[in-house]
């Protein structure tokens, strides 16, 4: 493992650190908050924290765990608790939607009322301006070293501040207008935004359990190969890829002439693996088969009239 490597993964280590101490003190500076006012909205920003707080314990285990190499149980690594990690955190997300709207739908059929907003309302602005900070840290890594656990976890926390930032506005309404029920309306609207990013969440972990091939890495790669090929005089096919949570793996068939020898076929493929590395990042495995032109069909056994095509394989992936 390079240096730059072992760097970038104290980074992410430091990174889900933070976002897990951030999350303690979110929690205390919102429990202060209900506890002042007794809002039913505060209280559904609150809850949501609770929840945040145990994703992001579970995001420190899966971020550690992802980076261990492949051993003898798993010798493709063990990346894919990322896609694990978003689907816990968006279950937890959407097990706390439903209990902040059954809480606020509560609270308005038997007329709790909220007090003391005006200590509650900076208290949440303080959250708010804390959490978009975080959300838009943690995302920003999470993109730029391919760590889907870090992006995750930084949409999560985005989505307790625009929550809170809801709560906010709710809350002063409250405060200005006198007008009690906007207080568990309000807490309606956070509980069904929380819904919604939990759905997000959880069904980008499924995508990514089961291998969901994103259109615009098919793209890339179709581009990719082509230019690679060109002037080397071969031909690809049947590429798959898929995403590991913090890397890619690609694999393709490459096609040479019949008298291309073993050594000057290794040396083209490895230029365009390298290619391929290059655009995906330098994390990214490839692996190549080499078939030969001319014994193509005879070697793979393909019936007559069943033969796949030498050419490249440019399945459609882009959505409906």
């Amino acid at each position: 493992m390079t240096q730059g490597s072992r760097d970038n993964r104290k980074l992410l280590r430091r990174a889900s650190w933070l976002s897990f101490w951030v999350g303690v003190t979110m929690l205390a500076i919102k429990s202060a908050a209900w506890w002042m006012t007794r809002s039913a909205a505060i209280l559904s920003d609150a809850a949501e924290s609770v929840v945040h707080l145990a994703a992001v314990a579970f995001v420190v285990y899966s971020l550690r765990l992802s980076q261990k190499p492949p051993d003898e149980d798993h010798p493709y690594g063990h990346a894919k608790i990322s896609f694990f990690s978003a689907g816990l955190e968006g279950s937890l997300i959407l097990i706390a939607g439903i209990g902040i709207l059954a809480q606020a739908i509560y609270q308005w059929i038997n007329g709790i009322v909220p007090h003391d907003m005006g200590w509650g309302s900076l208290l949440i602005a303080a959250a708010v301006v804390i959490n978009g900070w975080l959300g838009w840290y943690l995302k920003r890594i999470g993109r730029k070293h391919q760590s889907l656990i870090l992006e995750s976890n930084g949409q999560h926390v985005l989505v307790d501040a625009w929550t809170s930032l809801g709560v906010l506005v709710g809350v002063i309404l409250v405060w200005l207008t006198g007008w009690m029920w906007l207080d568990p309306l309000c807490a309606i609207f956070v509980a069904l935004h929380i819904l919604r990013g939990g759905f997000q969440l959880t069904w980008r972990s499924a995508e990514g359990l089961m291998d969901r091939a994103d259109p615009k890495t098919q793209k890339l790669l179709v581009t990719c190969l082509d230019e690679s090929v060109k002037d080397l005089e071969i031909t690809w096919h049947q590429m798959r890829h898929r995403h590991l949570g913090d890397r890619h793996w690609v694999d393709f068939h490459l096609v040479f002439d019949d008298d291309t020898t073993v050594r000057d076929a290794h040396a083209m493929a490895t230029d365009v693996e390298s290619a391929v590395r290059e655009m995906l990042g330098g994390d990214t495995v490839v692996t190549t088969h080499l078939e030969p032109k001319e014994d193509h069909v005879r070697i793979h056994g393909y019936a007559p009239g069943h033969e796949p095509p030498l050419a490249d394989d440019r399945r459609d992936l882009s959505p409906d």
